[in-house]
């Protein structure tokens, strides 16, 4: 170590050394630094990739599960509508419901005289069955009370029946399965969520039983999506669109890519009173054989992109194709976002001022809205193609600009098909609008668990979408549908249709003051 005999007697030597220590000092700082942030870093790569790894592994065998038990619902739902015994009694086990819940009794009492010589009836004892359900974001048990009464003279005895239940001699309540239903499909809550969710309230609800669950709705409900469906199909319109959505492979932790389809049914900014409907249907690809395949019988107009899968359709005239203005403006508006042009600011001009005249007509009738497009965008659109057609003849082929105006020149006649019927729109914003909730879906569920989770969600996001289309609360409608399915006449299935339940909903009825 060096003591003060090595140090320069002279001031300006001594001052040199100490300008040099304090380089060398700041110098170690800075390599401090630096190597503290490659340690962050690796650590941040080290633990964050690893448990990244683990919350995706974790979230892969959830899903799996969810449709495991899904299935297993499905197939248990199927045995009991054919009969079968084995379902029932599978069904028969119970969970004890917790016994620091409040409790809500719905007492049904018999008629006070003999229905059979008009005698009065003495109670005679009751039968009493709980589910588990939740109200108001409040879960409470709800027993309901079947009193018995016998005639003191002919000895009949009489009860009330049991209420229909979705899940025969279940613990869930129509309104927990309402809530499991709407916060997976519409809040995008994974089932293993919603059970942490509910162990806060001191409630235990196991996934593979909620799972179950979700599977045994599917089954109820899948008559009821199918009368949606003939509805949707039946319109002379339909918006379509398609996402993809991660499936899980069978056998290895891989995913593959799913597709989710959507059709609209929604004329109600051109003045149409009928209730609009969409429906979903899952392929496990996007080959063309599938949209083919969903609208078969249907005849009319459908607007969408410009996907090739759909060309099929339109060869025989009995299907129209309407295309998308906003597909066209999005391929424009990309380039000039990167690197704004002269070209580029005025077509994202001409389609602002068609998107002017539509805003001046949304809810008119058609035969308006046709008037004003034929006297103001027609016009516009002819000045805007023969533009186009002429500033593609200065372009490169390969650049980009090209590329999108292509696009336009390309779909054309399906662009301009909305200036020849009123009922027409714009574009296709209400298909993409419907699959928003499949996106949001996407970000947290990661992926579906198997096809049959990706035909689960269809059927759900059916009926979930096409409440929110009508103003209708997803979770008070499943509520009141498997309230009453089960018993539901399967050729009046229609009834439960969204729209045509509103009025209930609205005013739904009140229970009875418990008596005795």
């Amino acid at each position: 170590m060096s003591d003060a005999s090595d140090l320069p007697d002279d001031i300006d030597a001594l001052k040199a050394l100490l300008l040099a220590a304090r380089a060398s000092l700041a110098e170690r700082d800075l390599e401090i630094e630096r190597l503290q942030a490659q340690i962050d870093k690796l650590r941040r790569m080290q633990f964050g990739r690893k448990s990244e790894q683990l919350d995706r592994e974790i979230a892969r065998l959830e899903t799996q599960l969810e449709d495991l038990t899904g299935n297993r619902g499905v197939a248990e739902t199927r045995e009991a509508q054919a009969g079968s015994s084995k379902a029932s009694a599978s069904r028969a086990s119970r969970e004890a419901l917790p016994e620091h819940l409040p409790r809500e009794e719905h007492v049904l009492e018999p008629e006070p005289t003999c229905p059979e010589c008009g005698g009065q009836m003495q109670p005679l004892g009751e039968d009493v069955s709980e589910q588990l359900g939740r109200i108001a974001a409040a879960f409470k048990v709800i027993r309901t009370i079947r009193r018995k009464k016998v005639c003191a003279c002919c000895r009949r005895i009489v009860q009330p029946p049991a209420p229909s239940l979705p899940i025969e001699r279940g613990i869930a309540h129509p309104s927990l399965l309402a809530d499991i239903l709407v916060a997976k499909y519409a809040d995008h809550q994974p089932l293993y969520r919603q059970s942490v969710i509910a162990a806060r309230d001191k409630v235990p609800l196991d996934p593979a039983s909620m799972g179950r669950w979700v599977g045994m709705c599917e089954a109820l409900v899948d008559p009821l999506v199918e009368a949606l469906r003939r509805y949707v199909m039946a319109g002379t319109k339909l918006h379509a669109d398609d996402t993809p959505i991660p499936v899980l492979a069978p056998g290895n932790k891989k995913t593959r890519t799913g597709r989710l389809w959507v059709y609209v049914r929604d004329d109600s900014r051109a003045g149409s009173k009928e209730p609009p409907a969409a429906w979903f249907a899952y392929s496990p690809n996007r080959r063309g054989e599938h949209p083919q395949r969903h609208l078969v019988g249907f005849s009319g107009i459908l607007q969408a992109d410009a996907y090739a899968g759909f060309d099929e359709l339109f060869k025989d005239g009995s299907i129209r194709e309407a295309a998308c203005h906003a597909h066209a403006r999005r391929k424009l508006y990309d380039i000039h976002a990167r690197t704004p042009s002269e070209t580029t600011t005025r077509a994202l001009g001409y389609i602002g001022e068609l998107y002017g005249i539509e805003a001046g007509i949304r809810g008119k009738l058609p035969a308006e809205r046709l008037r004003v497009r034929q006297e103001h965008a027609s016009p516009l659109l002819e000045s805007y193609g023969m533009w186009l057609r002429a500033k593609l003849k200065t372009l490169s082929a390969k650049s980009d600009t090209a590329k999108a105006i292509n696009y336009s020149l390309n779909q054309w006649d399906a662009l301009t098909l909305y200036c020849e019927d009123g009922t027409l729109e714009i574009d296709n914003n209400i298909a993409e609008n419907a699959l928003r909730c499949v996106a949001l879906g996407r970000k947290n569920f990661l992926f579906a668990g198997s096809d049959s989770g990706g035909e689960r969600a269809a059927a759900m996001y059916s009926l979930i979408a096409s409440c929110k289309l009508n103003g209708i609360d997803p979770r008070a409608y499943l509520c009141h549908v498997l309230t009453c399915i089960a018993d539901h006449p399967i050729n009046r299935v229609d009834e439960l249709l969204p729209w045509r339940v509103d009025a209930h909903l609205q005013n739904p009825p009140q229970p009875a003051v418990p008596t005795g």
